[in-house]
Order: C-alpha cells, then sequence, then structure tokens
C-alpha cells in the first residue's frame, strides 16, 4: 500500500519530553502544577493579552465563556454557520436559542452584513461567537464594532487561528473571551486541550474555579455554584509548552504548502484556494482548501475519492450548522451575496464546492507531487 497521508496530524519535537521529564521528575502528574501555569503564562505572552486558563478542550473553553456571560435557557447567541459544532454546542448545553449567521465571499467567515441584519431582526442578543475558520481571521475589528453598537460580548473562537492576525492583533484577543484548541489536528497539539483567554482577570479567575469543580477555598467540601472537570492536567501542559516553542516554525510550514498549491493550481480555471483575508490578515494556513468552479465536470468528493484510493487524507468543507438536523429549528441570516447561487447563501455554496487538501506539515515535496498529479490528472 502507498504512504499514508494525513490530513494534519501533530508534529512532535524534543521539547515536549523535557517538560514531560520534569513533571515526573517531581511528581507533578495530577491536575494542576507548574507547566500548566507556564503554558498560561507563555500562551498569553505570545498573544499579548492578560490572562489565560488551560482547560481539557476548546470546546470547554467555550462553555466556559458561555457560561460566565451568563447565557440562559432561550437567550439568543449569534453565531458562526460554517463551523465545527463545537462552535455553538455550548449555547446548546445552556439552552440558548442559536441563531446561525453566513459567510462571507473574503475570508469564509461571519459576514458583518449578515450579523447587521441579524441584530436588526433580533435587537436583545446575549452574546456572538465568531469562528476564524481553517486559520483565516473573520473581519473582526468589523464584528467587534457591531457587537459594541448592539451592546453585545463577543466570543472569539480562534481554534483554528492560534498564530494568524488581524490588522497586527493576534486571533484569541478579539472579543471578551478568546477560546483555543490544541487537539491533535490544530497547529500545535497537546492530544487534547484548549484555552479560555481574556483580558478580564477576575472572569479567568472565575473560569478556573468553575473548571476545578467549583469548589469553595475551605478545608471541607462546599459548593456555591455549578462546577466541571475541565482544567487541563500538568503532563498535557509539558506538551503544549514545548510545542508552542515551534509554532512559527508550524505556521511557516503549513503557509509553505498553501503557496506550494496555489502554484499547482494556477493555471487550471476551475480550482480557486481559500481566501487568506487579503492585506489586512495574516493566516496560519491551518488547512489548505478549495473551492470548484460550478459545472466544471469535476466534483469535490471525485477528489476525496481519488486521494481515498491512494491513501491520501483529504476532509469535506465544514457543514454548515443551520444545514445539520439537530439544528434543522434554527433561524439562518444569509449574507446578501447568497443570491447569487442556487442554495441562497454563501456558507452552502462553499460547502457544496469545497474541499480540505492534505495540509500535514510533515509533507514532503514527494508527497505533495503525489496529492498534487492525482488532482490534476482529474482535469
Amino acid at each position: 500500500m502507498n504512504k499514508k497521508i494525513y490530513l494534519s496530524s501533530p508534529t512532535m519535537h524534543g521539547e515536549e519530553q523535557r517538560f514531560i521529564a520534569e513533571a515526573f521528575d517531581t511528581n507533578w502528574v495530577a491536575p494542576l502544577g507548574p507547566n500548566v501555569d507556564g503554558f498560561e503564562k507563555e500562551m498569553a505572552a505570545y498573544l499579548g493579552i492578560g490572562y489565560a486558563a488551560a482547560l481539557s478542550a476548546g470546546t470547554a473553553a467555550l462553555h466556559l465563556a458561555v457560561r460566565l456571560l451568563g447565557v440562559e435557557e432561550g437567550d439568543v447567541v449569534f453565531c458562526t454557520s460554517m463551523t465545527f459544532a463545537a462552535t455553538c454546542n455550548p449555547v446548546a448545553y445552556e439552552k440558548g436559542t442559536l441563531v446561525f449567521i453566513d459567510s462571507e465571499p473574503d475570508t469564509w467567515n461571519m459576514s458583518p452584513a449578515a450579523l447587521r441584519k441579524a441584530f436588526e431582526k433580533y435587537p436583545k442578543v446575549k452574546a456572538v461567537i465568531c469562528a476564524d475558520l481553517y486559520g483565516t481571521p473573520a473581519r473582526l475589528d468589523e464584528i467587534e464594532a457591531i457587537c459594541k453598537e448592539y451592546d453585545t460580548p463577543l466570543i472569539e473562537d480562534a481554534a483554528e487561528a492560534l498564530g494568524s492576525s488581524w490588522k497586527g492583533k493576534k486571533c484569541g484577543r478579539f472579543g471578551r473571551f478568546g477560546a483555543l484548541s490544541f487537539n491533535g489536528n490544530k497547529i500545535i497539539t497537546t492530544s487534547g486541550g484548549g484555552m479560555l483567554v481574556s483580558e478580564d482577570e477576575e472572569a479567568i479567575r472565575h473560569a478556573r474555579f468553575l473548571a476545578t469543580q467549583a469548589r469553595e477555598p475551605v478545608p471541607y467540601y462546599l459548593h456555591k455554584e455549578l462546577g466541571f472537570n475541565y482544567r487541563m492536567s500538568n503532563i498535557i501542559a509539558g506538551i503544549g509548552r514545548g510545542q508552542l516553542l515551534h509554532l512559527e516554525e508550524h505556521i511557516a510550514q503549513k503557509q509553505a504548502i498553501y503557496r506550494t498549491y496555489q502554484k499547482a493550481f494556477a493555471d487550471i480555471d476551475a480550482i480557486t484556494m481559500n481566501p487568506l483575508g487579503g492585506a489586512d490578515a495574516v493566516a496560519n494556513n491551518w488547512l489548505s482548501c478549495l473551492t470548484l468552479k460550478r459545472d466544471c465536470g469535476v466534483k469535490p468528493m471525485d477528489i476525496f475519492e481519488a486521494l481515498q484510493k491512494e491513501n491520501i487524507d483529504s476532509r469535506p468543507i465544514w457543514n454548515p450548522m443551520h444545514n445539520q438536523p439537530i439544528y434543522e429549528g434554527c433561524d439562518f441570516i444569509a449574507d446578501p451575496h447568497g443570491k447569487e447561487n442556487e442554495t441562497g447563501s454563501v456558507c452552502m455554496d462553499i460547502y457544496n464546492r469545497g474541499l480540505c487538501l492534505p495540509s500535514d506539515n510533515k509533507n514532503t515535496q514527494e508527497d505533495m507531487e503525489r496529492i498534487i498529479g492525482i488532482i490534476r490528472g482529474l482535469f
């Protein structure tokens, strides 16, 4: 069988073992410890933000953000539609009312025009959750300004965009809270894990409290609030500290992969690479994606199946949340550009025509030539 090529797998270095060994040598194996404290401080310093809480998953970070903002049953929350379910599920945990917002063509992220339409329809909103897809930042300053206009807090889901920036400001720093993910396929990994970041020191202190079962600081077991088992372990945090040392290296490798695809498909009119946000953005290119021109004779699943036969991973674009059976009763606000295609929305059109390409930062030149050759062969 041909060599397996992954979509995006962990890339480990030597430093992770040093931090893990230190944890074992000092018996800081149980949750919390010096690696957790160090990882929080180092990540906050990298982002240029005040405070961070290391957690068990990016989903936990989003859930605590939703919880800290007081989302309750029936509260309206606006959320990016074209994203992974983890972005919006925490609102459902709290029985909030989700309203999904369309993408805009230039970033594939939340459309400011659709967001404004949503506020005109729903003037009383508890929170907005905006995701930065595939490492491309959303128009975060515009979205943040609209949220401030309507006095509504913004949560930035930067799970896919660590190291990306918008107008010189790192993703994760926009809005009241930012959420990061260190899942196994992300640009750096702790095998699993996430982080909640904010300039609000008290909010992050409370997040840590809730994440450790909301146990009151007394000698006996006392709980006045509902808590969660969401804290990151000291071992996992050690992996993260070692990975963080190589973040810029990983970003450069991902960017090189994107440029390789872009150059290789430049002469195929039917293929367009995913947008990077223009001059205001620096994208980490976590995943390189393409869209196909309508009626070009090749469909995304044709590429998916051709690669799969050669033991190569790819993945469909995120199926928008308003298209999911579990959320079929939720309202959806379309971007004006949606009128230009038969789906009536930008995000469904991207989903129908798009595919995520193998973007493992360990891909060799030979690997890239193999992937590109298979795709070009279909045209």
